[in-house]
């Protein structure tokens, strides 16, 4: 039996991963500091859910406090560690950009450290779509450069992947990091566009639909990430042979080091989206037609060609079978 430490335990995926990851039969310890970036009503309410395992055990912490990190590591004996605590937000981080220095930067070395000092035989970590940035070749691939991003939460996200290099190259820590692609199902958070417009079309309100419509985004089912991230996690990564540094390759590395895309690998248009949300909840959105917003980019596609050929990564939820599973979700949970 494993012990795996989840970080941001509380959050949508944390809590998606760790229910897998207990009904696979492995211990899991969550960490998360239960902030309210939004509804902490909803996170207590995931927490309730995996207590009832006993193989759970919950930690409210923050991941910037480096005693209780530290601490934390010396207490438990992790075999696998997945960092998925971070604040998130593309549009807050250009309004709260402290938060993301504290969580995003100053949490992650407090995990590097503790990872390296204890043992810890392989720590997977939530990279983001964002990274690509400027970029404008889709499918977007973990061998293209990303250099350019255009908001604090993607340069915070990219900072990740180099100081997990980092550690890989001087420490031996093997490392996988992935890049999710806008993430939903239910549970899901409620600064998401899918919740929101669900919420605002059973409310009667309009929803704020930016770049007039005109966005692309590869919409992926929780399953089918979890699915990919406990593959990722019995995968401990191993030196690439063919590794060159005169011509380096982005998306691997002479350390024990990997990034990964995980997503659908089929862009939708925010119109579909919103047509299919409509049709499931039998109602019509009045729409508030918007410029794009700061920070945000107009279309992503993930090429998962590399996660296919090494975990035999496959989704294999359709945006129709999964924005019904999260509607049939919303109207349980808030009657």
């Amino acid at each position: 039996m494993r012990t795996v430490l989840v970080t941001g335990a509380a959050g949508f995926i944390g809590f998606h991963l760790a229910t897998r990851l207990l009904q696979q039969g492995d211990r899991v310890v969550g960490l998360d500091n239960l902030n309210d970036y939004y509804d902490v009503n909803l996170k207590l309410d995931r927490l309730k859910l995996l207590e009832r395992d006993e193989r759970f055990r919950f930690v409210k912490g923050d991941l910037a406090d480096r005693e209780a990190i530290e601490q934390l590591f010396a207490t438990e004996r992790f075999d696998v560690v997945v960092n998925l605590a971070a604040q998130a937000g593309v549009r807050y981080s250009i309004t709260n950009p402290h938060a993301y220095v504290e969580s995003n930067l100053v949490g992650f070395v407090n995990i590097l450290e503790g990872c390296r000092h204890h043992g810890v035989k392989h720590l997977v970590y939530a990279s983001s779509s964002s990274v690509y940035g400027a970029n404008t070749t889709m499918p977007f691939s973990v061998h293209h450069n990303v250099d350019h991003p255009v908001s604090l939460y993607a340069a915070t996200k990219k900072a990740n992947e180099l100081m997990a290099h980092t550690y890989s190259s001087l420490y031996g820590l093997p490392t996988t990091g992935l890049r999710f692609f806008t993430v939903y199902g239910p549970w899901g958070r409620p600064d998401m566009a899918l919740f929101l417009f669900t919420r605002a079309i059973l409310d009667g309100r309009p929803i704020d639909v930016y770049n007039h419509g005109k966005m692309q985004r590869d919409f992926t089912y929780i399953d089918d990430i979890i699915d990919g991230v406990t593959r990722v996690m019995g995968r401990i990564p191993a030196p690439d042979a063919a590794w060159s540094g005169s011509s380096p390759d982005p998306g691997t590395s002479y350390a024990p080091y990997r990034i990964y895309n995980i997503g659908n690998n089929s862009p939708v248009e925010l119109m579909t989206f919103i047509e299919t949300i409509e049709r499931c909840l039998g109602m019509t959105a009045r729409k508030n037609l918007l410029p794009i917003q700061p920070g945000d980019v107009p279309a992503t596609c993930a090429d998962v060609d590399d996660l296919m050929r090494d975990v035999g990564f496959r989704p294999a939820t359709s945006i129709e079978e999964g924005i019904g599973r999260f509607v049939a979700w919303y109207r349980e949970y808030y009657k």
